[in-house]
């Protein structure tokens, strides 16, 4: 009994750490493979001694609140779920019941409410008894409507995600690998929290309803179970007439369930919204709520984790992957194994603290799975030789590394601020499709010109002819090649202002601000590098963080001269800025969506739009003037937000005459003054 109290509060300590870590820090110092398997040790050590510690995570609901934001109570406390990995649990816990089974996504639970008809609040889950209150941000989301036909109290909850999609599109805007958002979630979390709503905006947030809390008519006669013939399945039939988006699910008895089970793991594989595993709830509302609840979990639903699908094979090597900012990360390779349906032989280890944790070694036999039925992880090591050495020196360079300790986090760093591995991501940039555009200059090539010590910064990309005997020697190289990347350097040295501007890589600075930048100065580069935060803050898509970026780059005498000299080697196209009478878009932001007929494709009509004057953006906001999409009437989220919004749809017919109105207005003025 002794030792079981002991180990007991080991664990306590342990995961207490792991789960403040995720969810209130957005990073893990465990797997959730690990944290799940020593939280089941606990609860059965729990079970079998009768104690409890005080702290227990199998106690606590939620964590704590850390944000800025307004703090409110919940009307009653938002519990967690008990959870099995077990279909024939699932089939015990409905017995002779129909339940709903649908996805658990992975994202931030938001109760809404709304009175008379229109949204007034919107409060995270919190901590489960104090949420933050996130109104402002909840008003642009991508689909929650902010009026509905019902003019009673409606309260429900439902899950604040982003799909995968939308969360690789936001990365891939992001210049800097290792800023980029670890996973969805955090994404999620992040943009949900926002004191900017703004910010939270742009990230294309999505609410899916899971529950209808309490819908109340408005002479307050008669509670919701009465109006939905006692039947959750009819409640979500309700919310999806009031306009909400609700979570799939697929209506079960014990008979069908595994089969279902079954179908959803299936799904998991292409899913776009991250989940990571099911829900099971009583469709008899009254016979759920009968059941009551214990101190952590209500006993009306349960949810299901995915049994996680292990595979053992032996570890060939630690790879050490260097970074833009100096983070050398572990990645262990081992000998490919088929997993979840794909071959897999790689698998971040994500920082020394794990790797010690796990006490690898070459030629260990261990043990993989995929999270959430995705991302190879290492579940377990059963051999612990332990021999993996932490390098000295890095792969890239050669230059010294060391260890740095955040909070209980170790992680390997490389200490020579010209490493050619802090290069190969900034060059990177600055030769993709909306930079300069170059082909035939891989991330690999780069990495092969700069190690052999031919481009020390972006202006030497143009003097590559300077090595042409090493070039053509070179694996993948020859004549040929060499003279295609000769074409192609001469084509991009002919570019405009925008492209140079985005491949400098300037924190946050991508396209679009770019060329916003740009209009706002009338293309003039030196008022553009010497400009001041006032200046900045004016510009549409500029703010605090984003001008401070710039002014910080170019306070830099090292950063300026790097700009001159890449100047020297461009020939920069000339801007015709529309003139007053040209500008007819001018102040106007349009959101394209759906197929085209009269342009190309929509980058063309982009064009047209900014070169009268215009702006184009990617969702829709209050700041939307027009939203285009030649099918006005269809039931698409941005169709739904725009009418929300009381922003007008306009086919590319529509579009036109509107241009065509908008000139003509202007040359009448011309003509009366």
């Amino acid at each position: 009994m002794e030792e079981k109290i002991l180990r007991m509060k080991e664990l306590v300590p342990m995961l207490s750490r792991a789960a403040w870590a995720y969810y209130q820090e957005s990073r893990e110092i465990m797997s959730n493979y690990d944290y799940d398997s020593l939280y089941d040790e606990l609860l059965q050590l729990e079970k079998e001694t009768g104690t409890i510690l005080s702290g227990s995570p199998t106690q606590i609901v939620g964590y704590e609140v850390l944000s800025e934001l307004p703090k409110e109570a919940h009307e009653a406390p938002m519990l967690s779920l008990d959870k099995t990995k077990s279909v024939e649990d699932l089939t015990d816990w409905l017995g002779d019941q129909e339940g709903l089974l649908s996805w658990k996504l992975d994202g931030l639970t938001i109760v809404l409410t709304y009175e008379s008809g229109k949204l007034v609040k919107a409060v995270t889950r919190g901590n489960g008894e104090i949420g933050e209150v996130i109104t402002p941000n909840a008003r642009v989301f991508a689909n929650i409507p902010l009026t509905i036909g019902f003019q009673g109290e409606l309260i429900l909850r439902g899950e604040a995600v982003i799909k995968y999609s939308d969360f690789e599109r936001i990365n891939e805007e992001i210049p800097d690998a290792d800023a980029r958002y670890k996973n969805p979630r955090n994404l999620c979390s992040g943009s949900v929290r926002q004191l900017n709503s703004e910010i939270t905006a742009q990230r294309s947030v999505n609410f899916k309803a899971f529950a209808l809390v309490r819908a109340v008519a408005a002479d307050k006669a008669v509670s919701f179970a009465a109006d939905f013939h006692n039947s959750r399945e009819e409640q979500f039939i309700w919310l999806k007439n009031q306009g909400f988006d609700v979570v799939d699910y697929r209506r079960v008895t014990r008979e069908n369930i595994a089969e279902a089970v079954s179908s959803f793991a299936e799904a998991v594989q292409t899913f776009d919204v991250p989940s990571d595993g099911l829900v099971l709830t009583f469709d008899d509302i009254s016979y759920g709520e009968s059941l009551g609840r214990t101190a952590k979990f209500p006993r009306n639903s349960i949810a299901f984790k995915w049994a996680d699908e292990i595979r053992e094979t032996h570890l060939s090597y630690i790879e050490w992957s260097a970074s833009r900012t100096g983070l050398i990360n572990p990645v262990a390779v081992f000998e490919p194994i088929e997993l979840e349906g794909t071959t897999v032989s790689r698998a971040s280890v994500h920082n020394i603290s794990i790797m010690e944790a796990l006490e690898l070694g070459e030629g260990d036999e261990i043990t993989v799975y995929k999270a959430n039925m995705i991302i190879p992880q290492i579940a377990d090591n059963l051999t612990r030789s332990n021999t993996i050495k932490v390098p000295e020196a890095c792969p890239v360079c050669g230059g010294a590394t060391e260890i740095r300790q955040v909070d209980e986090v170790r992680s390997l760093y490389c200490t020579n601020p010209d490493c050619q591995a802090k290069k190969i991501k900034s060059f990177t940039l600055f030769v993709s499709r909306d930079a300069l555009n170059v082909d035939g200059l891989s991330e690999a090539t780069l990495e092969k010109f700069i190690a052999a010590g031919f481009i020390h910064d972006f202006a030497d990309l143009f003097h590559l002819d300077q090595h042409q005997d090493a070039i053509v020697q070179m694996e993948g190289f020859g004549q040929r090649s060499f003279d295609n990347l000769m074409n192609s350097l001469k084509n991009a040295a002919h570019t405009n202002l925008p492209r140079i501007i985005y491949g400098l890589g300037i924190a946050g600075i991508g396209l679009a601000n770019a060329k916003m930048l740009c209009r706002k100065f009338r293309f003039d580069f030196s008022a553009m590098r010497h400009a001041s935060y006032d200046d900045l803050i004016e510009i549409d898509g500029i703010g605090d963080v984003l001008a401070k970026a710039w002014i910080e780059y170019f306070a830099s005498e090292k950063n300026n001269a790097l700009v001159d000299k890449l100047l020297a080697e461009l020939t920069i196209e000339k801007e015709e800025l529309p003139s007053e009478e040209e500008a007819v878009f001018a102040g106007k932001t349009f959101v394209i969506t759906g197929s085209l007929e009269h342009f190309s494709n929509r980058k063309a009509l982009q064009e047209l739009i900014e070169a009268k004057g215009g702006k184009a953006a990617g969702s829709v906001s209050a700041k939307t003037s027009y939203l285009i999409n030649n099918d006005t009437t269809s039931n698409s989220s941005k169709n739904k937000k725009a009418k929300e919004l009381g922003i007008p749809i306009l086919s590319e017919t529509d579009f036109l005459k509107l241009l065509e109105e908008l000139g003509q207005g202007k040359d009448n003025q011309n003509t009366e003054s």
